[in-house]
């Protein structure tokens, strides 16, 4: 029996892609020959290393093959045991990290494609963000206009970390698009590569790059804050993606101290961050770093004072929980519809039509 009463709607689950290989019947002839050609057909763009134990939980590893590779599995997983009605799909794959701009789109469109014929097409509960080489923003429009007609595509999937910070102007072609078609932008936990994710250099093990990720993803919400993109792009919505959550009261506090100190240099910012960030983020509830303490976890939300912050997700196949136990346990009963379902009803428009 499900779990849940309502048929919540997780937006954050990972089918595997295996490879380049899976890719081929959906590249143009060009890449189908480069990719061959080059003999990269078997290269994984995977943005979690494979063997980790944070990558799949133990009962979610098949004996052969992927985990999350296989629909029949995710039915069995991660929609069935919740009484899922809705599943949103972020594929993690990196062909946006590329530096042939070319390539990275070519493969984003193969594995857009790729997730509509193998996934979305076989079981109608399953929704999916476009992945797009963010690294052009010309072509991430492209690849934008080319499958937003399909109503099951819900938002704009971009990694965490890439070239640039994403506030910045180049990159605004891909918010107008997304607020023209009514997309959120999905940043999910990943990155390109580019540069080191500390102040101070490349870490040594997992766990560092894994924790220090809540700053990557505080950079990237200051700069689309202070470079106005919110100010430009007033319907535009921007959703986190496994970045945790307990950071934000801190976040946010430090924000608008700084920007009442500073707000001369930023004059088109004319509300306080924390507003703004109320109004136009929300956040999955995986992994859950808040406090298990009920008083605790009712004092954080209070802190962030938002409600319709929080949205389910159970992160599959990466093990955040274990058993069924996907939501935090000290999340007040009051709030429990709003995430399950509500919250993601509002940021989501193209949810709306279906249910």
């Amino acid at each position: 029996m499900p779990v849940f009463d309502i048929a919540p709607i997780d937006c954050d689950l990972h089918p595997a892609l295996p490879g380049c290989q899976a890719l081929l019947p959906y590249l143009e002839p060009h890449w189908r020959e480069v990719v061959t050609g080059r003999g990269v057909e078997d290269l994984d763009l995977a943005l979690y290393p494979r063997g980790a134990p944070l990558t799949a939980r133990p009962d979610w590893r098949p004996q052969q093959g992927l985990a999350g590779g296989r629909l029949e599995a995710l039915r069995e997983q991660a929609l069935e045991p919740f009484g899922t009605g809705i599943a949103i799909c972020n594929l993690l794959f990196g062909a946006p990290a590329l530096h042939n701009v070319d390539m990275a789109a070519a493969l984003c469109r193969a594995a857009n494609d790729w997730m509509a014929r193998e996934w979305l097409d076989r079981e109608p509960r399953l929704r999916a963000g476009i992945l797009v080489p963010v690294e052009d923003p010309g072509l991430a429009v492209e690849e934008i206009e080319r499958r937003a007609p399909d109503r099951r595509f819900v938002q704009v999937l971009l990694f965490g970390a890439g070239e640039t910070l994403l506030g910045r102007r180049v990159n605004w072609p891909i918010y107008e698009a997304a607020q023209r078609h009514g997309l959120p932008i999905a940043i999910h936990a990943g990155s390109a590569a580019r540069h080191a994710p500390t102040a101070n250099g490349w870490p040594t093990y997992l766990i560092e790059d894994h924790v220090t990720f809540a700053q990557t993803f505080q950079s990237q919400l200051l700069s689309l804050i202070g470079e106005g993109v919110f100010t430009k792009f007033p319907r535009l919505r921007v959703v986190l993606l496994e970045s945790g959550f307990g950071w934000v009261p801190n976040f946010l506090w430090r924000g608008t101290k700084m920007w009442r100190a500073m707000r001369k240099e930023i004059p088109w910012v004319d509300r306080s961050p924390a507003e703004i960030f109320r109004e136009h983020v929300r956040i999955s509830i995986q992994p859950g770093d808040a406090p298990a303490d009920p008083a605790e976890m009712e004092a954080l939300l209070e802190m962030i004072g938002c409600d319709d912050l929080l949205l389910f997700a159970t992160d599959y196949p990466h093990w955040r929980f274990d058993g069924v136990a996907a939501l935090p346990p000290g999340l007040p009963a009051r709030l429990h519809l709003r995430v399950l379902r509500e919250n993601a009803l509002a940021i989501y428009p193209r949810l709306r039509e279906t249910v």
